[in-house]
């Protein structure tokens, strides 16, 4: 739920955040953060531990990176919207500096919360399609689903149940099954 104190919100308001308080910035309105659960937590260092893991075995230049990790996107009014995934995956290493990533990741993944439900399934899939993310993963726990969209293959997004093979989309040879 977006905070309603102001009207509209900066980065420099996600800046001026007490220490440990985390929100992400979309269109001017910024969305506190709950802290994860244990298994929202579980998931996070499964699947980076999987992606991690892959990529240093191919030698891949990409970097992979845990939350809490920026993503600064402009929006249509041209200012930043600021998100921070639960795991994302950057292969152009020139939008990376000390404060995040600077435009699309190539892989995002999100683990759905209750919170952030709504904004993950709506607010996040549009935000990542038109930015250009070239994979995105919603893994739902409370589902038991994780729904793929690549943003490659236009349609539908493809949904798969817990104990299924994943297929990543940027890498040829990964699957992950997420329990």
């Amino acid at each position: 739920m977006p905070l309603m104190e102001k009207e509209h919100y900066t980065i420099e308001d996600i800046y001026a955040l007490p220490e440990g308080e985390r929100a992400e910035l979309i269109d001017g309105q910024m969305y506190m953060m709950s802290p994860p659960g244990r298994r929202h937590q579980w998931l996070s260092t499964y699947l980076l531990t999987e992606i991690s893991l892959y990529i240093r075995s191919k030698k891949g230049t990409c970097e992979v990176y845990a939350a809490p990790f920026g993503v600064f996107l402009k929006n249509e009014k041209g200012e930043d919207d600021y998100l921070e995934p639960d795991i994302v995956v950057v292969c152009d290493l020139d939008k990376l500096d000390e404060k995040g990533c600077h435009g699309a990741p190539d892989w995002v993944i999100e683990i759905v919360s209750p919170s952030s439900k709504k904004r993950d399934y709506l607010k996040k899939t549009a935000i990542y399609m038109e930015q250009g993310v070239r994979e995105y993963w919603i893994v739902d726990p409370m589902r038991e689903v994780t729904v793929v969209y690549k943003c490659e293959e236009e349609g539908f997004p493809v949904i798969y149940k817990f104990g299924e093979s994943v297929k990543a989309g940027i890498y040829e040879e990964l699957e992950i099954t997420i329990k």
